[in-house]
C-alpha cells in the first residue's frame, strides 16, 4: 500500500506540475495517473486502496463539502433564491429526460435502462465545480451578484435531486413497480437534511466556545461528527432519508453564521486538507476507468454526450434569466454547471452490479461523460472567470 500511495503522489504531483504550466488544471492530471497507475494499465495500485476507494473518495468529498459550507453565507444566498432553485433542477431534468429518451433510439437499451443511464450522466460535480466556487468567494469575484454562492448550493442540491432519481428508477427496475411518492419525499429530504446540519452546527459552536482546544483538533472533531452523519444516512435510510453531504453543508454553514472568527481559521485548515483529498479523489475516479471500453463506446456515446450538454447550457441560460445576470455571468455559469465525476464515479458501476443488460455501456457513457466534460468545465472556469465576472 505505501509504494502505491507514493507513486500516486509522486506521479500525480509531477504531472500536476507539468499540466499547471501549460494552463490545464491540475485535476485532469490526477485523473491520468489513476488511469495509468489503476487495474486496466500498469495496475500499481494496490488492492487494498481500491478496496476501499469508495470510502477514500466519500471522506475527500466531506473535505470540500465541509470547506463549502463555511464559506456559504445564508444572507448572500437568500439575495439568489430563485435561480439556485431553479438550476437545482431543471437543467438536471432536461437532461435525464432527453437522454431517457434519446439513448434508446441509437443504442440496444429500454426505455429504463436509458433513464437510468440519464440520471447518472446528468449530475454535476461538486468535487470539480464547489473549489473553485470557494476561491472565486475568497477573491470577491462575481460576489457582487452572489454567483458562486448560487452555483455552489445549486450544484450540490443537483447531486441529490440526480441521486433520488436515479434510486427511483433502480428500484423500478428490481422491483417494476415505480415508487412516485418517493419524489414527494425530495423536499423532506432536503429541509430535514439542512435542520440536522444547523442543529449539529449548533451544537458544535456552543461545544467550541465552552471548551478551548486547538484548531486542529476542531477539525477532527468536524470530520468525526460528519462521518457520522454519513454513516447515520446510511443506517436510516429504509425508514427516513436525509442527505448527508447537505447536512455537512449546512453544519459548515452554521458555524460561518454563528462564529465567524472561528470560520475563517476553519477554512484555511480544511484549503490545506484538500490539496491531499483532492488528489486521492480525483487518482480514485481515474482508476475506475477502462480505456478499452471507452474506445468500444464510440463516437454515439460522444454524440449525445455534447448534444445532452448542450441542451444543459441552454436550459442553464434560460434558467439564470431575469435575474439581473448579464450575457457573461450567464455563459460562466453554463460553463460552472458543465463538469460531471463525483456522481458518475460513485455510482456509475451500480447498473453493472445490480446485472442490468445495459450495465456496461452505462458505466462506459458515465466514465466518458467524466473525461468530455471535466476537463472542458474546469479549464472554461479557470481561464475565464476574470473576463466573464467581475471582481468587487
Amino acid at each position: 500500500m505505501l509504494y502505491s500511495i507514493a507513486l500516486i503522489l509522486i506521479v500525480s504531483l509531477t504531472l500536476g506540475l507539468i499540466f499547471e504550466k501549460i494552463k490545464i488544471p491540475g485535476l485532469i492530471a490526477f485523473m491520468i495517473t489513476g488511469i495509468l497507475l489503476g487495474p486496466y494499465v500498469f495496475d500499481k495500485i494496490s488492492s487494498d486502496i481500491l478496496n476501499i476507494s469508495s470510502d477514500l473518495r466519500k471522506i475527500a468529498l466531506i473535505a470540500i463539502l465541509i470547506r463549502a459550507g463555511l464559506s456559504l453565507d445564508l444572507k448572500d444566498l437568500k439575495k439568489v433564491g430563485r435561480p439556485t432553485i431553479l438550476l437545482s433542477f431543471i437543467p438536471t431534468t432536461v437532461e435525464i429526460i432527453f437522454i431517457g429518451l434519446v439513448s434508446p433510439l441509437i443504442f440496444n437499451i429500454t426505455s429504463l435502462e436509458g433513464f437510468m443511464l440519464g440520471s447518472i450522466v446528468a449530475a454535476v460535480s461538486p468535487a470539480v465545480v464547489v473549489p473553485r466556487m470557494i476561491h472565486l468567494i475568497q477573491n470577491k469575484t462575481g460576489t457582487d451578484k452572489q454567483i458562486p454562492q448560487m452555483i455552489l448550493a445549486a450544484s450540490s442540491i443537483d447531486n441529490i435531486y440526480a441521486i433520488v432519481i436515479f434510486a427511483i428508477i433502480s428500484q423500478a427496475y428490481q422491483t417494476g413497480t415505480f415508487v412516485v411518492k418517493q419524489l414527494f419525499l425530495f423536499p423532506v429530504t432536503i429541509f430535514s437534511s439542512l435542520i440536522l446540519g444547523i442543529l449539529i452546527g449548533l451544537l458544535l459552536v456552543y461545544i467550541f466556545k465552552k471548551i478551548h482546544v486547538r484548531d486542529t483538533i476542531k477539525v477532527l472533531i468536524i470530520f468525526g461528527v460528519s462521518f457520522f452523519v454519513i454513516v447515520f444516512e446510511d443506517f436510516i435510510k429504509d425508514y427516513f432519508a436525509i442527505s448527508g453531504l447537505l447536512a455537512v453543508i449546512a453544519l459548515g454553514s452554521t458555524i460561518l453564521k454563528t462564529y465567524p472568527v472561528l470560520a475563517e481559521r476553519l477554512t484555511h485548515k480544511f484549503s490545506k486538507i484538500w490539496v491531499a483529498a483532492e488528489i486521492m479523489l480525483f487518482v480514485l475516479v481515474g482508476a475506475t476507468v477502462d480505456v478499452s471500453n471507452i474506445r468500444s463506446a464510440g463516437l454515439l456515446a460522444l454524440a449525445l454526450i455534447l448534444a445532452s450538454l448542450s441542451l444543459r447550457m441552454i436550459t442553464v441560460f434560460i434558467a439564470t434569466s431575469k435575474t439581473g445576470l448579464n450575457t457573461k455571468e450567464k455563459l460562466f455559469s453554463c460553463l460552472a454547471y458543465m463538469p460531471k465525476a463525483t456522481v458518475q464515479a460513485a455510482i456509475g458501476a451500480i447498473p453493472l452490479s445490480m446485472g442490468v443488460p445495459a450495465g456496461n455501456l452505462i458505466l462506459t457513457i458515465s466514465v466518458l461523460a467524466i473525461f468530455v466534460t471535466a476537463p472542458i468545465g474546469a479549464i472554461g472556469m479557470d481561464q475565464l472567470h476574470k473576463k466573464l465576472l467581475k471582481t468587487t
